[in-house]
């Protein structure tokens, strides 16, 4: 007993650390939505204390004179959209790379993920050139279309791991028992997989949520724009930084995927480390 106190009271400041260093940007962007900007730039104030009574000045500002509502609808429907292309394109792609016999299976998986090593900054020229042929220029399926790209490849590689890892003798006895293959992937291997599943939702929608480069190339307009593009353009002008509406910007966007991303941890844990286990 007396050596399990000590380990436990090192747990308990080891996790007690972490929880701290995580949830500090969240602390520093709530106290700072809400600071007056005086108070903000005096440096001799606490910034971590009110040392002025708060504000919904910033609030006001983000809400009354941005789009930020309309960036946050086009970010929802644009990471909805491209998590769903995502799915119904990488889900039969990785099952049947999974299901391949022979090492081509392997080799073929291998290929299409380092498609998705390629810097977006090499492809978003040649991407434009694709977009402005299909007449997308300064819309929201300009980025629904691109964004697949390199979405679909890294989700393939993914989940292979996950379908590798199922052993066939179900799916057989699935079959036995009177279902087709496509019938089984549906009822049986897709239920089993849905750690890798999720990991894919988070991974694709994140991403649509930080993208910078395609999303500034191919949208002008400000009632198009994502969140990622239009707080930065709009909240930094020449230089001066809102940083009370940023700040707001940042917390309002980022808590509903750390929420979701919490809720699913051990989830998307066993997503990124099934094929290591394996």
């Amino acid at each position: 007993m007396g050596g399990r106190l000590p380990t436990r009271v090192l747990r308990w400041v080891v996790l007690l650390g972490f929880a701290t260093l995580l949830a500090g940007p969240f602390v520093w962007m709530a106290i700072t939505t809400f600071k007056r900007t005086t108070d903000l730039y005096d440096v001799k104030n606490n910034p971590f204390l009110f040392n002025q009574p708060p504000t919904l000045e910033h609030l006001r500002l983000l809400f009354k004179e941005t789009l930020f509502l309309r960036w946050f609808w086009n970010t929802t429907l644009a990471g909805g959209a491209v998590v769903l292309i995502t799915l119904l394109l990488a889900l039969p792609a990785a099952y049947a790379l999974a299901r391949l016999t022979g090492s081509w299976g392997q080799r073929l998986g291998i290929g299409i993920f380092l498609t998705y090593l390629i810097p977006p900054t090499l492809l978003f020229i040649p991407m434009s050139r694709v977009v402005a042929f299909l007449g997308l220029q300064d819309s929201l399926w300009s980025i629904v279309l691109v964004y697949p790209t390199f979405t679909v490849p890294f989700s393939i590689w993914l989940l292979m791991a996950f379908f590798k890892s199922i052993p066939r003798e179900l799916e057989d006895a699935a079959m036995v028992d009177g279902l087709t293959r496509f019938q089984a992937f549906l009822q049986l291997v897709i239920p089993i997989s849905f750690s890798g599943i999720l990991t894919v939702v988070i991974f694709s929608f994140t991403l649509v949520t930080q993208e910078f480069v395609y999303a500034l190339t191919f949208i002008s307009s400000a009632q198009h724009q994502t969140v990622g593009v239009g707080v930065p353009i709009y909240l930094v002008r020449g230089d001066v930084y809102f940083w009370g509406s940023l700040m707001a910007a940042c917390l309002i966007s980022s808590l509903p995927i750390a929420v979701f991303y919490n809720l699913f941890l051990d989830r998307f844990i066993a997503g990124f480390t099934v094929g290591a286990v394996k």
